[in-house]
C-alpha cells in the first residue's frame, strides 16, 4: 500500500489528478484481483486510501515539518516529486499512526526510497524521518541504546 501510495501522490503531485479519482483508478486498475494494468502486490486498499486521504488533508501540515528536518538550503519544493511524496506520506504515518512504532515507519519509507532509487534519496528518506520521529515521538527512542523498545537486559 505505501509504493502504491507514493506512486498515486506522485500522480496527483505531477498530473493535477482528485483524490477520490486516483484512489478508484488504484484500488480498481492497480491492485491484485484487478482485472487490468500493472498491480501492485500486497496492497491494502483501506490502508492506501488512508494514506492518500490523510496526506492530502495534512499536506498543508506535513510540508513545514519536513522542510524543517531537510538539509539547510534544501525545500521540498525543490525535490523530486517522488522523493516528496515518500517524505509526505511517512510524516503523516509519523503523525497519524501512533500504532506503528517509528523506526518501523522509517524501515518501511527506506524500502520504499529503494524501490524508486539506488543511493543517495534513501538515505535523505532515512535522515529526514529519524529526525522527525525523534522530534515528534520523543519517547520512544529515551533511554534506549542498541535494544528496542520494551527490551530489558538482565543484571550479571
Amino acid at each position: 500500500a505505501r509504493v502504491g501510495a507514493v506512486q498515486a501522490l506522485y500522480q496527483m503531485d505531477v498530473g493535477g489528478a482528485d483524490v477520490t479519482d486516483v484512489i478508484e483508478e488504484f484500488t480498481t486498475l492497480r491492485f491484485p484481483n484487478s482485472e487490468a494494468g500493472e498491480t501492485i502486490a500486497g496492497a491494502d486498499p483501506a490502508f492506501f486510501a488512508e494514506l492518500l486521504r490523510g496526506v492530502v488533508r495534512r499536506q498543508r501540515d506535513l510540508d513545514p515539518l519536513i522542510d524543517q528536518q531537510l538539509a539547510i538550503g534544501w525545500r521540498l519544493v525543490r525535490i523530486d516529486s517522488i522523493l516528496r511524496a515518500i517524505l509526505r506520506s511517512g510524516a503523516f504515518e509519523m503523525i497519524e499512526r501512533l500504532d506503528v512504532p517509528a523506526r518501523v515507519v522509517i524501515n518501511e519509507y527506506i524500502d520504499v526510497a529503494h524501490a524508486f532509487f539506488d543511493e543517495e534519496e534513501p538515505k535523505v528518506v532515512n535522515g529526514v524521518l529519524d529526525r522527525l520521529a525523534h522530534r515528534l515521538r520523543p519517547a520512544e527512542f529515551e533511554g534506549k541504546g542498541e535494544h528496542g523498545k520494551g527490551e530489558r537486559r538482565e543484571k550479571t
